[in-house]
């Protein structure tokens, strides 16, 4: 059994270009980084690994920031081959999938630590013997 550390596809291999397809290798090599930060930060979002995930987003920002420069001027200068449109639109829809998944995981911390630790703090006697509750921010007291 050929057991890999990285269980990233190889694309090119998946999507042939055809002669009229001339690939800038600037672009595939901008477009595979983009692709080896994705499959990193999956790894390391798997993993739970948190200095991995600060770091392989970190990288994942610089590659995709480079990624859009990159193909911005080569959009200027003539259409971005198909191949080439169909990974990057690819490599977008995991990063949204990614931020979607995390948003969820964030969402669902925040209801736990709601119910482990309320944020109102219970009612206390005040300096006049009533009971203080604290007040909530946009609400007005009849």
């Amino acid at each position: 059994m050929n057991s890999s550390p990285s269980k990233r596809l190889n694309t090119t291999a998946l999507l042939p270009l055809s002669g009229s397809e001339a690939v800038e290798p600037a672009l595939e090599s901008t477009l595979s980084a983009v692709e080896a930060r994705l499959s990193a930060l999956s790894a390391a979002l798997q993993a739970r690994d948190l200095s991995s995930i600060d770091l392989h987003a970190s990288e994942l920002h610089r590659a995709l920031s480079n990624a859009v420069d990159h193909f911005s001027r080569a959009a200027r200068n003539g259409p971005v081959p198909p191949a080439l449109r169909r990974r990057l639109a690819s490599a977008s829809g995991t990063v949204a999938a990614q931020r979607e998944s995390l948003a969820r995981a964030t969402a669902a911390l925040d209801r736990a630590i709601d119910v482990l630790l309320p944020r109102e703090a219970a009612a206390v006697y005040g300096a006049q013997g009533s009971v203080q509750r604290p007040g909530r921010a946009g609400s007005l007291l009849a």
